[in-house]
């Protein structure tokens, strides 16, 4: 084992100008024997208390290197060869390094990318399993393994230095103190997730400090945790904060990756997101949350790196062991399967790369303490080299593992493989997001034809799609908007994308949105469009929370937030894509109404229901779970269902027909619930229902400051206004009266 002292200016020891290794000596000719062996496992640099463990997977390296580096991260002060390879593990133990120390490695082995190798010592590189990094990414060809302009492409082989660009890993001490905090576990028929970005919840907040907005720090700050609280919801999803690059192209154009599925480390926190330079940051953040109730769930980025196709840079894996990390061509090891549409797929099926994921996901949930996870493109995660396969490495992983077994698991069950549409195709444990709820809602209210059978389906917990082997109805994770696409207030206001401020000349994102202007494109001073527009979201809010499945809130859809007609915001780290919390009244109304219909569903089991509806008799306590009704009462036939023009229906809900051993305070509830999607307002028959007294007043989405409480009595009308939709309760005789009447 040899170390070598950096001097500024000095070339790339152990690498000729063809790109093979030379013997690497040491500036002293003095080995160090203060580096010792230490240990293949854990992966990463660990801190024992006493010295720092270093271990590094690579099957096909021949030698890998340790930097260090100074304070500042600006001078490279030292290599270390790591003395020992066990179980394709490199590893060694450094007993005077401490916490604070910067790293990166240099692996050393065969560039023959036609091969799958794309070795290049000249290359640092960050630690998979790196618990913080320090300083950011900073483009130049110098990052690239070969050659940019070479006329051999990426078999050409880059001679640079990349150390002045790339950022520096940080050895952690892990210690902190979490108090009094407790662990959450909101069961899953009363979650209600709230999909929101780090930086969007607060750089626009008044009552955020500004030195804390955009940070983990912000959005502890009591402002926030209170608009949550208040708002009901249980869950909250926070869009990727691993690590992640900025693009290349998008900083040429002054833009910048906001989103952040451009992953660099599955480890360590998005440096950007750190007020206080220390992971201890996002930790007080889960306490804080944890303190109110709310979980926090995080959005993982598993299926590809930041590293691109063969064109792309060499930053971490690729450097490492580009041919177990990744998925290749089998016939062209040259080049990258791209079932992800980024340029990469990570190789799930590679025991060490499922460590690697298994590893982070631990690491998060147990020393991070965050609730769940949702897996961007998670049929990737699935996939084997035969295809998608639900019995898979890491689905099995998960599903035997005793921590993630009792974490959160979503699912975005689709990818751009063959077969990657998976929506209920993930096993027991999983929940997905449901896009066809998403579809069907929006066009069930923007008032398509035949959208009547499906809107029920949907509304039900999408049965069809989840009721097999044992799943419940909350597996399906229902929204109406999230992060990729229009806002609720921009799915009543455009009927096209505006995506200029992108700079891609408006062709990017999705072209099938479902939307509907209400006849003026874009924001209009008109009054009664305003006025329908803030009824169609209403609508929209309402169905979400009243479906059975577990609802998914975007952040600012509460109150009305905008962005202008762009529907993939992913590069507007701006007012396009922060949320605006100066609220009109509209959007304090519409604030309210949210908070009215979420409260709502934590007052009536019967929508957040843990077993399926069916809708079959029920002789022994003569009663039906779901009821479907016409305006005159009575119930739907085929005809009704089937018919192109049917926009209306009657949703009568009876919670004695929930099963005694899982009932809970209110669920004996019966509701009536009726949607009508016409243009024109609907005379509707309230229903009589053994052993009720009368209905009961709880909402109507046209005229949503009406009183709570109004009486109606069995058989008398409602009149249902167009594009509306109404709730009522039953209050029922003697001991069965209704706690709610």
């Amino acid at each position: 084992m040899t170390t070598t002292p950096i001097h500024p200016g000095a070339p790339t020891p152990g690498i000729t100008s063809g790109g093979r290794e030379a013997p690497l000596s040491s500036a002293s000719g003095q080995q160090h024997s203060r580096v010792r062996e230490g240990l293949p496992y854990p992966l990463g640099a660990n801190w024992d208390g006493l010295g720092v463990n270093f271990a590094l997977f690579s099957a096909h390296a021949t030698k890998v290197e340790l930097c260090l580096f100074s304070e500042d991260g600006e001078e490279e002060l030292e290599r270390i060869e790591l003395p020992e390879f066990t179980d394709e593990v490199w590893h060694g133990y450094l007993p005077d390094a401490r916490p604070g120390q910067l790293y990166g490695y240099r692996v050393h082995g065969a560039y023959e990318p036609e091969n799958g190798h794309r070795f290049n010592a000249n290359k640092l590189l960050i630690d998979p399993c790196a618990r913080q990094l320090v300083g950011e990414l900073k483009w130049d060809d110098a990052l690239y393994g070969y050659t940019i302009g070479h006329e051999d492409g990426d078999l050409s082989f880059d001679e640079r230095d990349s150390a002045p660009f790339i950022p520096k890993c940080r050895v952690i001490d892990p210690a902190f103190t979490w108090g009094r905090s407790r662990e959450i576990h909101v069961p899953w028929d009363r979650t209600i997730f709230y999909e929101a970005h780090v930086r969007g919840m607060t750089m626009m907040n008044p009552k955020v400090n500004e030195s804390m907005r955009g940070t983990f720090s912000g959005l502890s700050d009591p402002a926030v945790l209170d608009h949550l609280r208040n708002l009901g919801v249980s869950s909250l999803e926070l869009m990727p904060i691993h690590a992640f690059a900025d693009d290349r192209h998008l900083q040429e154009k002054g833009l910048h990756n906001y989103w952040g599925y451009n992953t660099l480390s599955f480890f360590a926190p998005h440096p950007a997101y750190m007020s206080t330079n220390t992971i201890s940051e996002f930790k007080q953040m889960v306490a804080c949350y944890h303190a109110v109730g709310i979980e926090v769930i995080l959005d993982v980025v598993y299926n590809h790196t930041a590293e691109g196709n063969e064109m792309g840079p060499t930053l971490s894996w690729k450097g490492i062991d580009n041919a177990s990390y990744y998925r290749l061509m089998p016939e062209e090891k040259r080049y990258y399967i791209n079932d992800t549409g980024t340029g990469n797929t990570v190789n799930l099926s590679h025991p060490r790369v499922l460590q690697m994921v298994t590893d982070s996901l631990r690491y998060w949930a147990d020393e991070m303490r965050v609730d769940g996870f949702r897996f961007d493109l998670a049929t990737i995660l699935g996939r084997e080299p035969h295809g998608f396969d639900e019995g898979g490495g890491f689905l099995d992983s998960c599903r035997q593992d005793p921590l993630l077994s009792q974490c959160k698991l979503i699912a975005e069950p689709w990818d751009c493989g063959p077969g990657g549409y998976q929506v209920g195709g993930f096993p027991p444990g999983w929940a997905e997001w449901n896009d066809k709820f998403r579809d069907t809602m929006r066009a069930f209210w923007k008032g398509d034809e035949g959208q009547l059978a499906e809107f029920a389906t949907r509304l039900t917990g999408s049965a069809d799609l989840f009721n097999h082997r044992g799943r419940k109805p909350y597996s399906s994770v229902n929204f109406i908007t999230a992060h990729d696409g229009f806002t609720l207030r921009d799915l009543v206001t455009y009927n096209d994308k505006h995506n200029e401020a992108n700079g891609e000349d408006n062709n990017d994102g999705s072209d099938d949105n479902y939307s509907w202007n209400h006849g003026v494109e874009g924001e209009t001073d008109d009054p009664e469009v305003r006025e329908l527009r803030l009824r169609q979201m209403r609508n929209m809010l309402a169905t979400l929370m009243f479906s059975q499945g577990t609802p998914m809130l975007l952040a600012g859809d509460e109150f009305g937030r905008t962005q202008g007609g762009n529907n993939n915001a992913y590069c507007q780290d701006s007012d396009i894509g922060w949320v605006n919390w100066e609220l009109s009244q509209e959007g304090r109304d519409l604030l309210a109404f949210t908070r009215h219909i979420i409260a709502l569903r934590r007052r009536y089991p019967m929508l957040h229901r843990s077993r399926f509806l069916t809708g079959d008799w029920n002789d022994e306590l003569e009663v039906r779970d779901v009821t479907w009704l016409t305006p005159d009462a009575e119930e739907m036939d085929v005809g009704t269902w089937e018919a192109d023009h049917s926009r209306a229906i009657g949703v009568l809900l009876d919670g004695r027909a929930q099963p005694t051993g899982i009932r809970r305070a209110g669920s004996h509830s019966t509701l009536l619930m009726v949607v009508n999607a016409h243009h024109e307002s609907i005379t509707w028959t309230l229903p009589e229902v053994s052993s009720g007294r009368h209905w009961v007043f709880r909402l109507n989405t046209a005229a949503p400051a009406s009183r709570e409480g109004e009486q109606y009595g069995f058989g008398s009308t409602y009149e249902v206004e167009g594009r509306s939709m109404v709730m009522l309760e039953l209050v029922r005789d003697d001991n069965g009266a209704s706690r709610n009447g």
